[in-house]
């Protein structure tokens, strides 16, 4: 592997493994005019043995434990493609003085692509898209019975960048919103123009309820859909178990868009044989990618898409050019921009 063009060195970026490519593909288009940038795509079994070679990685869905990071001798900076750094080791990657960030959603429109796809699978599950399907192959009309989104609660699990883009899609359509966050900004002294709104009058007109995490199974019993839009944290894994099922109104909906760590399978399983939950739309697995064999997908009430919540042509171009940049920043030593470290 060259070191240099023309005897000038080289960036090298390295993407993760080859799901999705538009990231990569994107990446290399808007850099094709920097010749000493070097975007490469490495299998996923063979990161480890060649990460030492690159500046600067995009993690996509690699888990990049402190053994893989230990390797990476010359690497300055590891980015997600995207928000989602639960496969990272943070800590690892600190001692070794390499800095980790994510691509915040509101400026790229991650988090509109997103919010759209929650309502793509709420949809989908209110007007029985599987059984629409079945009608079709058998000539039938008038069939399924399906129901209205206007009039329902919807509970927002998680009331960041993607959360207040589905709050905004959501209001027209009629609904009540109760949402959790960790915390909720508190009215500031701060001087406001009078034609501005402040963050806490723009969340107080969408939502009807706030609560936070403590308040969770309280806030499922009022909703008729529920909508996970939480990070993937040691506090989160599994959080939609047998207790908060239990807890929504019997055929109330489960939606979820932010990571397939947060739902407990099995619990699932069994809220949807019993009958309580009243359908499933998810975005993101326990495992992936999905096993199209899986038995969860014999239910009618369940409609699973293949992580492309955001993956949408604004969006992956939009992300693609803070990747580009990011390389190019790195690749003369000058201040990065558009991107959110976290350590």
């Amino acid at each position: 592997m060259s070191s240099k063009v023309d005897d000038k060195p080289i960036t090298r970026v390295l993407f993760c493994g080859p799901h999705f490519p538009a990231s990569q593909n994107y990446t290399r288009e808007y850099l094709e005019k920097y010749p000493f940038i070097q975007v490469d795509e490495v299998a996923l079994k063979d990161v480890p043995d060649h990460i030492g070679n690159y500046h600067l990685c995009v993690v996509l869905n690699m888990r990049l434990d402190s053994n893989v990071i230990s390797r990476a001798n010359q690497m300055k900076l590891i980015m997600q493609f995207g928000v989602g750094l639960e496969g990272v080791d943070v800590d690892a990657a600190t001692r070794l003085g390499i800095k980790v960030a994510r691509i915040p959603g509101d400026a790229t429109g991650n988090a509109a692509s997103c919010a759209e796809m929650a309502i793509y699978l709420i949809l989908g599950l209110l007007r029985k898209q599987n059984e629409m399907q079945i009608s079709v192959k058998q000539k039938k009309l008038g069939e399924p019975l399906g129901e209205t989104l206007f009039g329902k609660t919807v509970f927002i699990m998680g009331f960041g960048n993607i959360g207040i883009a589905l709050a905004n899609l959501l209001k027209p359509f009629g609904v009540k919103i109760i949402a959790t966050k960790r915390s909720w900004a508190t009215n500031l002294q701060v001087p406001v123009p009078k034609a501005a709104k402040t963050q806490n009058e723009i969340v107080d007109k969408l939502v009807d309820k706030k609560g936070r995490h403590g308040d969770i199974y309280e806030l499922a019993s009022y909703a008729d859909i529920v909508v996970c839009c939480l990070s993937l944290t040691k506090e989160t894994i599994g959080v939609i178990n047998k207790s908060f099922i239990s807890s929504m109104k019997k055929g109330a909906l489960l939606i979820n868009i932010a990571r397939g760590g947060l739902l407990d399978y099995e619990a699932v399983v069994h809220h949807l044989e019993s009958e309580h939950l009243g359908g499933l739309g998810i975005d993101v697995a326990w495992t992936e990618p999905f096993d199209p064999d899986d038995p969860i997908l014999k239910f009618k009430n369940v409609i699973i898409t293949p992580h492309v919540a955001g993956i949408t042509e604004q969006s992956f171009r939009s992300m693609a050019k803070v990747v580009g940049d990011v390389a190019l920043q790195l690749h003369v030593g000058t201040p990065l921009t558009g991107i959110e470290l976290v350590n």
